[in-house]
């Protein structure tokens, strides 16, 4: 089955995601209970995917089983998990630093390992982005927890490698039914695991659910839509591009949110961004050789 025909808005619609992912940093440390990492992305997902389910009242035919669950396990068990991780033990501008190595994984696997004819206008995209990331939030103020570097660093691999096994296969449903199938798949992952490591808190507040709900139904299941309908239309490595938008996005929340003031170099940084998603778009720069997929029914 081939791609989607590409919509001039599509890139508009696939771009707020990333925007709207940059809220989790601000809203997992001021408003979530602390130290429950996978129970928050087990809340984040699970929920939002059994009601989309319940409503769509679609699941995949036989032969996509098996290609569906490890989309939902690197798209959202793995990556969600590795996101609250490294959420919980760094500062969200450390952990969108490493997350923005996304964009070159995914030109370098695209490359190595489906053999697309990669532009060196892409590499200068995801290497002017990773750039632009690390002025906008490192700092001598930084803290590096080991661990939350390796999580950050992890659930980028796992999301790029789910984005081009997206793009590759193409499942042959449009992005809700495919956002529903796997935040569910993803959730009933994660759920077992938080209930095995991890102490329920002993109460949640309402600002607490107040996190959950916007994390869940905006930050989750609006935002995969558009993100997964981007990944079905357009090119891998303009998709992945958009992954930058997220440090801006939580860079900005931060100066509003939480009053942080914004050096030289930030701007500096937020310049290098925007120029390295523009570059992505500019192009269509991975040149992936059409892939034909058989459905049975």
């Amino acid at each position: 089955m081939s791609s989607a025909v590409s919509r001039w808005y599509d890139p508009w619609l696939t771009a707020l995601a990333p925007l709207i992912w940059g809220s989790t940093y601000v809203v997992t440390t001021e408003f979530l209970p602390p130290d429950v990492p996978l129970l928050s992305a087990a809340l984040r997902t699970l929920p939002v995917g059994l009601l989309m389910l319940l409503w769509l009242r679609q699941l995949p035919d036989r032969g996509w089983w098996g290609k569906i669950f490890l989309l939902g396990f690197l798209n959202i068990g793995v990556f969600q998990a590795l996101l609250f991780v490294a959420a919980y033990r760094l500062p969200g501008g450390v952990a969108a630093t490493v997350g923005a190595i996304q964009p070159l994984v995914v030109v370098i696997l695209s490359w190595a390992v489906l053999g697309a004819r990669t532009s060196w206008l892409s590499w200068i995209a995801a290497v002017s982005g990773m750039l632009g990331v690390a002025l906008l939030v490192l700092g001598p103020a930084a803290k590096l927890d080991g661990l939350g570097i390796i999580a950050a660093a992890g659930g980028a691999l796992a999301m790029a490698c789910g984005t081009l096994l997206t793009k590759k296969w193409q499942p042959p449903v449009n992005a809700l039914v495919l956002t529903s199938w796997q935040l569910s798949v993803g959730g009933l992952f994660l759920l077992p695991l938080a209930l095995s490591v991890e102490s329920l808190p002993q109460s949640i507040n309402l600002t607490q659910v107040l996190g959950y709900l916007w994390l869940g139904l905006i930050g989750t299941g609006l935002t995969y839509v558009f993100w997964l309908r981007g990944v079905m239309r357009m090119s891998a490595s303009a998709v992945t591009g958009f992954s930058l938008l997220s440090p801006l996005s939580a860079t900005v929340l931060g100066l509003v949110v939480l009053d942080q003031q914004l050096t030289w170099l930030q701007s500096v940084g937020m310049v290098l961004v925007l120029t390295g998603v523009w570059l992505g778009q500019y192009k269509m720069t991975v040149a992936v050789a059409p892939v034909t997929t058989e459905v049975r029914r």
